[in-house]
């Protein structure tokens, strides 16, 4: 766009200033083909989009969120469609206690109640990835902020409803798994919910 801009720019200067300058008359059609140059470099370049190894790409026209993905890779479009990277590389998410270790600046642990009334602190990681093909729904539903919006309200929701049926020895000792296995699978459904 920036190329198309300048092409403009010189074209308007070529034709302003030179139209009635007779010294300067020879130069015309230098600074009209230099204008026209640009225009079309930046009309090329506009058309060329490179999606890197681990994302996707989302076309989006106008506002309007288009359907198809974009993988990896050297793609040919439309100069005035906007596309929108989106990684879909495995992340984390990380929930701690400490206070430069996770996501969030200071103490954002997990404060839950047990089933015997007692409140456990719990340190955890979530690893997800965005589904390839829903990509275009996450982002005109949710937008590309999904972490804040999805992974970390349902994360903590999710371990909060579930460890209620767990009591407090039972969340770090013996049923660990179990406690695990369940908030996976929780989470995971809503997480496939929402792409």
């Amino acid at each position: 766009m920036f190329l198309i801009v300048i092409g403009i720019i010189v074209l308007i200067l070529t034709t302003v200033l030179l139209k009635n300058n007779p010294a300067l008359e020879k130069f015309k059609p230098i600074g009209r083909i230099t204008g026209f140059v640009f225009i079309l470099l930046g009309i090329l370049t506009a058309c060329i989009k490179q999606i890197d190894a681990g994302q996707v790409g989302v076309k989006v026209l106008f506002g309007s969120v288009q359907n198809d993905v974009m993988g990896s890779g050297l793609h040919f479009i439309n100069p005035l469609l906007d596309v929108k990277r989106l990684d879909v590389k495995t992340q984390n998410y990380t929930m701690s206690g400490v206070h430069d270790e996770g996501n969030q600046l200071g103490d954002d642990a997990i404060r839950v109640l047990t089933s015997d009334g007692l409140e456990v602190t719990i340190d955890l990681t979530v690893l997800y990835r965005v589904v390839s093909a829903d990509a275009p729904r996450l982002l005109s539903e949710t937008g590309d902020d999904y972490r804040d919006k999805i992974v970390r309200p349902i994360t903590r929701t999710k371990i909060r409803d579930n460890a209620v049926y767990y009591q407090a020895v039972e969340l770090f000792g013996n049923k660990r798994e179990d406690v695990q296995h369940r908030i996976y699978k929780s989470i995971e459904d809503d997480f496939k919910k929402r792409g």
